[in-house]
């Protein structure tokens, strides 16, 4: 599965002002919940911050990934979150996030998941999109982002990004 086919617009959120860790969880469930029929903002943010008392998302750079499982789906969904400025989320570098892409899968999909987060991993872990996600001015742009992620994973041959 292809990151940007896990998020469609409505669940992207360019330049937020968040202030704690708590209202981010309340602002990316209510992402997923979006046209999520049967699946409610309380169960995902049940699902997301269970996940995160077994340790602590932030992967470090800026970079947060939380997830969850749902048994209500039957599909992985995604949403995507760009910060003004980052929020103490117990990175593994002790650096605030700014960065988040949260994603719920369903309760029995284990590879797919493990699969997912891997290409999550890599394209956040990748500086230049890292700086390319930071500085990105609207929803459409990180959208268009994730699709150049997709593609280089894919072997397919991608100009570099050069910074505007």
């Amino acid at each position: 599965m292809q990151i940007a086919d896990l998020v469609t617009l409505e669940r992207v959120a360019c330049n937020v002002k968040i202030s704690s860790k708590k209202r981010m969880f309340e602002l990316l469930a209510e992402l997923l919940a979006k046209n999520q029929q049967g699946l409610t903002q309380p169960e995902i943010m049940e699902s997301l911050l269970a996940r995160e008392r077994l340790g602590s998302t932030g992967l470090g750079h800026g970079v947060a990934i939380p997830h969850g499982r749902s048994k209500k789906l039957s599909q992985a969904i995604g949403a995507f979150v760009q910060l003004q400025e980052g929020i103490d989320f117990d990175a593994l570098d002790n650096q605030p996030v700014d960065l988040l892409f949260v994603l719920l899968v369903p309760e029995q999909c284990t590879d797919e998941h493990l699969q997912i987060l891997a290409s999550l991993a890599k394209m956040l872990g990748d500086e230049e999109m890292r700086d390319r996600l930071h500085t990105a001015r609207s929803c459409e742009e990180l959208c268009g982002l994730m699709a150049v992620s997709d593609k280089r994973e894919q072997g397919v041959d991608m100009p570099r990004m050069t910074h505007t």
